[in-house]
């Protein structure tokens, strides 16, 4: 495969590191990842929760770490100290502690299940709440955490952050009206995005778990005459099962009719390189997990009559 078809943009892929917690494998989208490193000696932060194990200073930047053994409840090899694997999403940067990392794995988006409930090679249950997908590689079950709700249930505001929201004028009664497509396989992200739309007076929400469901119902209306009295705006992720926020952004604004919706994304992911990529598959505007203020305000401008 040609190595740089993930600097393209919309082409359904990404590439997953592979890891080991216990005996389980379970993957991390590597755009998530800043660096991976040796276990390093911590220090215990005080009443802290018991998933954090400590925190370090690579190169005077101060890192949690949280333990991914305790989080899954997965026992700690006594003979192996693990690694870390250092992240940086939702506007934060965040390590993780494994057993071991195998490599990275490149697949397509459409390769990756949604989990119903997932079990884990030994036996012991991950919580299906706890995974936002599983793949299947070389044979091997892969478990795609859920790494912004594991963060969320140490530190809440990491996930969404309402402050300001109360501040923006609402909608229009007729601009409240509009449909609203929201796509997170999130539940948790999902259910908040849509609460606060809600709250904030939208009444026509539609979500779904992946970017194949959205498609699928945005798809049915690409016969319409006039498309924005059907969808207003489509609200995305990027890292979604099935299809990513990404190639749907690029099925929309590639259809001649459907192109006229204004799509935004909405992820944990957006940096520069990620920015790039959603302009050139016609985002029409980028916001970074935990913000929400920025969205909901460019929201009411974009279906403004």
């Amino acid at each position: 495969m040609d190595s740089k078809i993930l600097l393209e943009s919309g082409t359904n892929e990404l590439e997953l590191l592979e890891f080991m917690v216990g005996s389980n494998s379970f993957g991390i989208n590597i755009a998530k990842v800043s660096e991976v490193m040796f276990y390093q000696e911590l220090t215990p932060i005080p009443e802290s929760a018991p998933e954090i194990e400590g925190v370090f200073i690579p190169r005077d930047k101060l890192i949690s770490i949280v333990d991914l053994h305790k989080v899954v409840k997965a026992p700690k090899p006594e003979d192996n100290q693990g690694m870390f694997i250092i992240c940086q999403f939702n506007q934060m940067d965040i390590g993780f502690h494994v057993t071991s990392v195998k490599g990275i794995q490149r697949i397509s988006w459409g390769d990756i299940s949604k989990p119903p409930s997932v079990v884990g090679n030994s036996g012991s249950t991950v919580d299906a709440s706890m995974a936002t997908g599983i793949a299947k590689v070389n044979g091997r079950i892969i478990i795609i955490l859920d790494f912004e709700k594991i963060v969320a249930d140490l530190h809440r505001s990491s996930v969404l952050d309402a402050d300001g929201v109360d501040a923006i004028d609402g909608p229009s009664l007729s601009e409240s009206t509009k449909c609203i497509v929201v796509a997170d396989d999130s539940p948790l992200l999902n259910r908040l995005i849509v609460d606060a739309l809600k709250e904030k007076g939208f009444t026509n929400i539609h979500s779904f778990g992946d970017g194949q469901e959205a498609w699928d119902f945005i798809k049915e209306y690409r016969d319409c005459d006039d498309i924005l009295s059907h969808i207003a705006c489509v609200v995305s992720d990027i890292e979604m099962p099935k299809m990513d926020g990404h190639h749907l952004t690029k099925l929309i604004k590639d259809d001649k009719t459907l192109r006229h919706i204004p799509v935004m994304l909405f992820s944990s992911l957006i940096n520069e390189q990620m920015r790039r990529k959603g302009e050139s598959v016609g985002a029409n505007a980028q916001f970074s997990k935990p913000q929400i203020k920025d969205l909901i305000k460019c929201l009411i401008e974009l279906i403004k009559d």
